[in-house]
């Protein structure tokens, strides 16, 4: 049986990959890859790993310094994150 319904090709990957669950694993790591660009080269330079998970974004610095900086900006990062992503990714930062 044929369909005579032609679709864009966007709009047919992006049902795949909402159908599949992939694309909110996809923003997450979109915006964890941004991390340098967000918050600059002086902490991502010391910053060991970002990830998200459970909608909770953790961060390893390897500087105490860094890592009380950040502590004092979560807030902040919270939001820029958030802004970044055009969408409510994050709900906490756990910064270690």
């Amino acid at each position: 049986m044929r369909r005579n319904e032609t679709r864009p090709i966007g709009e047919v990957i992006k049902e795949c990959l909402d159908e599949l669950k992939i694309n909110q694993t996809l923003k997450e790591k979109r915006l964890v890859s941004q991390w340098g660009h967000l918050l600059g080269k002086a902490i991502a330079v010391r910053t060991k790993q970002v990830y998200i998970k459970d909608r909770t974004l953790f961060v390893h610095m390897t500087s105490s310094v860094a890592r009380n900086e950040l502590l004092m900006m979560r807030q902040t990062i919270l939001e820029k994150m958030n802004e970044t992503a055009g969408e409510k990714l994050i709900d906490s930062v756990v910064i270690r």
